[in-house]
């Protein structure tokens, strides 16, 4: 049965995909499920970089004022390239040049996508409810909820600059990862023009190697800037494929930095389900079987928390009982999660329908994540767990400092944070000493020493 439903719908497909190493592998972008991608095809014409113009006047194609603004372009820019640098379903980017010598990025939404994206929500739920009739089983209605939820914002171009803003100020602790300015003089809901950013996708080896680019330096990084998105301020980019996260060398410093783009799609998570999401992370890295159950449970999961932890780690449940923390990723379980994903097909559906929606997005979220790891192969490194155990620890300390009632305990409470940070320092630091060359001498002297005894 599970075979027939893969052929009927694409929806599954995107669900059985548990991890992103099966994700990049097939080629599926968990975006398919979205109602643009799923009813068409993008539409790129000729004349699709006039529609600037037409935008800010909201005037029809084709009409006298059209024309009549279309001679207007070189008021704005000294240069439009009509080729663009890049397409997707809902918008493409040009390059242009501002008069005072800016290279700027031009976002132009496609004709008509608005008005499309209603027949598409149409068309994506007559499917949905097919699916669900010849499968009771299954049931993906909350994809189209999702979608007439996620649809309208994505399509607000000025609400993708607020974003952009928002996560510059709030990331700004990181002088690695750069978002391009917003020029708001020449934006509107169908237009965003920001500075235009070079480099290569995150995903691109051999342009890092290229340019000198530290891979793990570049996965560490990822791992920090989405794990104080989403423990710490509970903000988070829902959009990570590598178009979107460009890697470079500063020309200036020839330091590398990350640079993120396309902030149509974010999540604002809860403080309670932000919260229990922290506590479940700790208990997951430290294997802790009692704390995975509670906080599951909490998140909606009910007596399918197995399976919650191993979906949203991309684990067996053999490592997580151990602790994630602890064992490291192999190729044969990755096999074996690709292998019962169809197996549980009907449980991840059910389960997908019990969590919060706010997870959805997370789920998808971590799914690419994990699928640039696999392919930057730093999927097994620990820094990713040192990054996401330190902003844990903070989170849950500025959420009790925030109950606390006395000064001694908001004390007590900084003074017990610190700790837990510095033992995680310690041990980012050991094992940095164990994988280094003076580890590898101080291991071989302590078996020789063994070895005369």
């Amino acid at each position: 049965m599970a075979g027939r439903l893969l052929k009927v719908s694409s929806v599954a497909t995107a669900v059985v995909a548990s991890s992103g190493f099966y994700l990049y592998n097939n080629k599926l972008d968990p975006n398919d499920i979205s109602l643009v991608r799923f009813g068409r095809a993008a539409a790129t014409t000729a004349v699709i970089s006039y529609d600037y113009m037409t935008s800010l006047k909201h005037v029809e194609y084709g009409s006298e004022e059209y024309w009549a603004l279309k001679s207007q372009l070189s008021d704005l820019f000294i240069s439009f390239d009509v080729k663009p640098q890049g397409a997707a379903s809902l918008a493409q980017v040009h390059k242009a040049v501002l008069h005072d010598g800016r290279t700027v990025a031009v976002k132009v939404q496609h004709p008509k996508v608005q008005t499309q994206s209603s027949k598409d929500i149409v068309v994506m739920e007559v499917l949905l409810n097919m699916v669900h009739w010849l499968f009771p089983d299954f049931a993906f209605m909350w994809l189209v909820e999702e979608a007439k939820k996620n649809m309208p914002v994505e399509l607000d171009f000025l609400n993708e600059g607020r974003n952009a803003e928002k996560v510059a100020v709030m990331l700004a602790h990181f002088p690695w990862l750069k978002v391009p300015k917003i020029h708001w003089d020449l934006s509107t809901r169908r237009i965003l023009t920001m500075d235009f950013a070079e480099g290569g996708q995150v995903n691109d080896r051999d342009y890092m190697r290229r340019h000198s680019i530290n891979v793990n330096e570049i996965s560490q990084n990822l791992g920090k800037m989405y794990s104080e998105m989403i423990f710490v301020h509970g903000f988070v980019h829902c959009d990570p494929h590598p178009g979107n996260v460009l890697v470079r060398r500063c020309p200036n410093t020839k330091k590398t930095e990350i640079v993120l783009l396309d902030h149509g799609l974010y999540q604002i998570l809860l403080p309670d389900f932000r919260l229990s999401y922290c506590r479940l992370w700790q208990s997951l890295i430290k294997g802790d079987l009692n704390g995975i159950e509670r906080y599951s449970r909490r998140l909606g999961a009910g007596d399918l928390y197995p399976l919650f932890a191993c979906v949203l780690t991309a684990r067996s449940w053999t490592s997580v009982n151990a602790g994630i923390g602890n064992t490291p990723v192999t190729h044969s379980e990755d096999v074996e999660i690709r292998s019962n994903a169809a197996l549980y097909l009907p449980q991840i559906s059910d389960l997908l329908n019990r969590v919060p929606r706010q997870m959805l997005l997370l789920l998808k979220t971590n799914d690419l994540l994990r699928g640039i790891e696999t392919t930057l192969q730093t999927r097994a490194a620990s820094s990713s767990f040192i990054n996401m155990s330190r902003c844990c620890t903070r989170a849950l300390a500025r959420h009790k400092r925030s109950k606390a009632q006395s000064r001694a305990r908001r004390l007590q409470i900084t003074m017990s944070e610190s700790l837990t940070l510095w033992q995680i320092s310690l041990y980012e630091l050991f094992l940095w000493v164990k994988g280094s060359t003076l580890g590898g001498w101080v291991g071989s002297l302590l078996s020789c020493l063994h070895y005369t005894h």
